[in-house]
C-alpha cells in the first residue's frame, strides 16, 4: 500500500491507528510472543475498543506479516522468521554501501556526515548506555548515510528494510559490548567519510553490518522469552 493511502487511512481511523501502534509495540516487546493465540473479542475488550478499529488494527498487522489468522481459530503472533531476517540484513548492505559509494561521488564536508559525528564520535564519558536510546540511535544513524546520499527512492527501500528488522534489531543492544564496539565502529566510519574515503567506509560498514547480521543469528527462544516484558491477560 502507497504511504499516502496509508497517511489517509490513518486521518480517518485514530482509533485504529492508536490501537495498531499498541499493538505492535507489544509485539516488539515480546509481551504478545511468537506463537501467542488470542481472539477479537478479547483483545477488543482488554483494549477498551469496539471491533471495527481492533480488526482495522489486526489486519494491518496481518499485511505486515507480524498476525496470522486462521478459520475459526483465532488470531497468532507469527514466529520469527530467522532466515527472512538475514536476507533482510544482506539488502541493508546493499543499501547502505550503495548510499555511500553515490556519497563518494560529492566532495565533502557533506552536513548529514556532520550531524551524525557529533553523536558518535564523543568521547567515552559521553556515550549513551540505555539500551533503548542505542537502539534508536543506530536506526538513526544507518538512515543518515542512506540519506546523506541524496537517493530518496533508496532512502525509502531502508525505511521499509529497518522497520521490518525491528523486533528483533533492539536485542542486540542488551549486551553491552556491543553498544561500545557500535560507537567505536561509528565513529570509523564517519571519520573515513569525512577524509573521503567512502570505499574504505563502505567496507567497514559491510563488516559492520554482516556483525549486526550474526549476533542476530545467536538469539534463541530463550532469550526472546528472557526479554519479554509481560503475558497479556487475552493470550490463551
Amino acid at each position: 500500500m502507497e504511504r499516502a493511502a496509508v497517511r489517509a487511512i490513518q486521518a480517518a481511523n485514530p482509533l485504529a491507528e492508536q490501537v495498531y501502534q499498541q499493538l505492535k509495540q507489544d509485539i516488539f516487546s515480546f509481551s504478545l510472543f511468537p506463537g501467542d493465540r488470542f481472539c477479537e473479542t478479547d483483545i477488543a475488550q482488554y483494549y477498551g475498543v469496539s471491533r471495527t478499529p481492533m480488526r482495522d488494527a489486526l489486519f494491518r498487522l496481518l499485511r505486515e506479516g507480524y498476525l496470522e489468522v486462521g478459520f475459526r481459530r483465532g488470531w497468532k503472533v507469527s514466529e520469527i522468521d530467522f532466515a527472512q531476517l538475514d536476507q533482510l540484513y544482506d539488502l541493508r548492505i546493499v543499501l547502505e554501501t550503495a548510499s555511500l559509494d553515490k556519497l563518494g561521488s560529492t566532495a565533502p564536508p557533506h552536513p548529514h556526515i556532520s550531524a551524525l559525528k557529533a553523536v558518535w564520535c564523543v568521547p567515552p564519558e559521553a556515550r549513551e548506555t540505555d539500551p533503548v536510546a542505542m537502539f534508536s540511535m543506530d536506526e538513526d544513524f544507518h538512515r543518515g548515510l542512506v540519506r546523506a546520499s541524496g537517493n530518496g527512492e533508496m532512502l525509502r527501500v531502508h525505511d521499509e528494510v529497518t522497520e521490518r528488522i525491528r523486533i528483533v534489531r533492539r536485542l542486540d543492544f542488551l549486551k553491552p559490548h556491543r553498544t561500545s564496539a557500535t560507537y567505536e565502529e561509528h565513529a570509523k566510519m564517519l571519520r573515513c567519510i569525512d577524509r573521503g574515503k567512502c570505499g574504505e567506509a563502505a567496507m567497514l560498514l559491510r563488516s559492520h553490518i554482516t556483525q549486526s547480521k550474526l549476533e542476530v543469528r545467536k538469539i534463541t527462544v530463550s532469550m526472546l522469552a528472557e526479554a519479554r516484558e509481560r503475558k497479556l491477560p487475552f493470550v490463551g
